[in-house]
């Protein structure tokens, strides 16, 4: 018997790395020596500490029982004491905490406790397909801000209607950008607080990819500007940092009404991160900064790679202050899709097309640095030997 899937799910557009794990598999299928830099996921093993740390508190008995929704004060804690090392940012672990797993499922969770049916999210396109998402599961609607070369990839917040900007309840950011790699400065953080403030709108600022970041530059926090804690939360994760993805360990800090009403959320439908992973999370975030400085190490030998690879192609494109992403034009005669699946069918590489990411993203790829070097080597070869 066939059941009806409910209208939220007949409103989604098929979740975007579904679709390029369809296309790799079929490839596979067929025999071909694929070079995966279609998903952000880390091939660097998680740092030896941090695994060490999971097996010991795997062993203790006190850890198979149900976690605390809200996470481990312990674990809060630790978040707290790395946003005042990391960014200056004093956090009380009990109220402006909140434990997650992964961002994805506080980004996702959020629209639940705030948006109600017919209420406006205001969402940034190309992005991570998870604000959206999360925004039509709580019956809402999303205003797209589009993020355009132009502009540096910043949405310009003056071209928001004032009735859209009234009726508005949350508004994503995500800065260092997926898929994007832009980054935002304090002017543009400036600017997104005082036009919260001005229309009684939540920030919810996406921060998984602060801690990859290159040639000295240091992305601050949304929470370093002033007035920020008064109207939102930032989501940090231990995937990227740490090269936990599989972990499912991240936390959302700032505004404690908004932590609470998150908290709320979870407290109904998940129960919470095992606590064996927030011990490996506390060695973590207390861990020396030599682990996260080796990943920055390796990251931007890989981007120098292929930034060098692709301008010798003939790409035009400037090396990303921050991320493991690449944000490239594709060539002209095609559009993203078509030059998507030329490289998976001719050349063996798969890439995301940037129309994925939302309708500002055609005319774009994104490449993610998640290979070792001597592979992305081998992809800008097989690039070049297809005459693009």
């Amino acid at each position: 018997m066939d059941f009806v899937y409910a209208d939220r799910l007949q409103q989604l557009p098929p979740y975007l790395f579904a679709e390029i794990d369809r296309a790799k598999a079929e490839a596979l299928q067929k025999g071909m020596d694929v070079i995966d830099l279609g998903v952000g996921d880390p091939d660097i093993p998680t740092p030896a500490p941090i695994v060490e740390a999971l097996k010991k508190a795997a062993e203790k008995p006190v850890n198979y029982r149900y976690p605390s929704y809200a996470g481990m004060l312990s674990f809060r804690q630790a978040a707290a004491e790395w946003y005042q090392k990391r960014f200056d940012v004093e956090l009380n672990p009990q109220t402006e905490v909140l434990t997650l797993i992964g961002s994805k499922e506080g980004i996702a969770h959020l629209p639940l406790a705030f948006i109600n049916p017919g209420d406006i999210a205001l969402v940034p396109t190309p992005a991570y397909p998870v604000y959206h998402i999360g925004t039509l599961f709580a019956g809402g609607k999303s205003y797209f801000m589009p993020l355009l070369e132009e502009n540096n990839f910043l949405p310009d917040l003056d071209k928001i209607p004032s009735d859209i900007a009234q009726r508005a309840k949350i508004m994503f950011l995500n800065y260092p950008n997926n898929p994007t790699a832009a980054v935002a400065e304090a002017e543009f953080f400036e600017k997104a607080i005082f036009f919260a403030k001005k229309n009684e709108i939540m920030i919810c600022h996406d921060a998984a990819y602060t801690e990859l970041y290159y040639d000295n530059y240091k992305p601050i926090s949304f929470l370093n500007l002033p007035g920020a804690k008064e109207v939102g939360i930032e989501i940090h994760s231990l995937s990227k940092t740490y090269n936990m993805t599989g972990w499912r360990i991240g936390f959302a800090v700032g505004n404690p009404s908004v932590i609470a009403g998150l908290g709320k959320v979870k407290s109904n439908i998940d129960s919470g991160v095992f606590q064996a992973v927030q011990e490996a999370g506390i060695i973590a975030l207390r861990s020396d900064e030599a682990l996260v400085e080796a990943n920055r190490k390796i990251y931007q030998e890989r981007r120098d790679v292929m930034v060098k690879g692709l301008r010798e192609i003939g790409f035009d494109l400037n090396p990303p202050k921050a991320t493991f992403y690449l944000w490239v034009k594709v060539p002209q005669g095609y559009d993203s899709a078509s030059f998507c699946t030329r490289l998976l069918k001719e050349a063996g590489i798969v890439v995301t097309p940037g129309s994925g990411f939302g309708e500002p993203g055609e005319g774009y790829f994104r490449i993610a640095l998640t290979v070792d070097k001597a592979r992305l080597e081998e992809a800008v070869e097989r690039m070049k030997n297809i005459a693009l």
